[in-house]
């Protein structure tokens, strides 16, 4: 352990806790229970449709959930996206047994009922604030995904709408009501 009160991304990798899904911000441990059914249904069908576009296209390497990225260090971060999206200029060689120390270029939260605002909002920060160009969040229970970008936009997808790739993956489209 790096101090009795700071982890490391290296802490983290070491842990083995059962059952829970973990997260390292700022240095402190995180831990959740695991997403539910609905929640993994829509984040399987999501990831599907994403590698199937992407590798189509050889366009870079689509990442399942809980896959960690070192966002920063001293103290470190550690986050874990639902679904994320690395560009082929981007992708490290070799793949890094731990954590890739770089942020997707796009990353893709679904919320669970048990996900407060706030640390959703600090999530999408972590992600914007090292590099990821397009942050998607799912919300199933309203059917609605709010889009943030790296130049500060936001925008609102309704049930009716879709989720774009627009400059990082341009030409995917998948309709929100096919998945929530």
């Amino acid at each position: 352990m790096a101090t009795a009160d700071l982890l490391t991304a290296d802490d983290l990798l070491a842990l083995n806790i059962q059952d829970k899904r973990t997260e390292l911000v700022r240095g402190q441990l995180v831990v959740r229970e695991p997403a539910g059914f609905r929640h993994g249904a829509i984040a399987a069908e999501l990831t599907a449709r994403l590698a199937d576009f992407v590798r189509a296209r050889a366009l870079g390497v689509v990442v399942a959930a809980e896959t960690g990225f070192k966002l920063s260090s001293n103290p470190d971060t550690v986050r874990a996206p639902d679904i994320g999206f690395i560009s082929m200029a981007r992708v490290p060689s070799p793949l890094p047994r731990g954590y890739a120390s770089l942020a997707p270029d796009l990353a893709v939260e679904v919320l669970s009922p048990d996900d407060r605002p706030g640390d959703v909002l600090a999530k999408v920060s972590d992600w914007l604030s090292a590099g990821s160009r397009l942050v998607w969040v799912v919300d199933p229970d309203r059917r609605v995904a709010r889009l943030y970008r790296a130049d500060g936009s936001e925008s609102l997808v309704l049930a009716d709408g879709a989720l774009e790739g627009e400059d990082v993956l341009p030409g995917f489209t998948c309709r929100l009501d096919t998945l929530v």
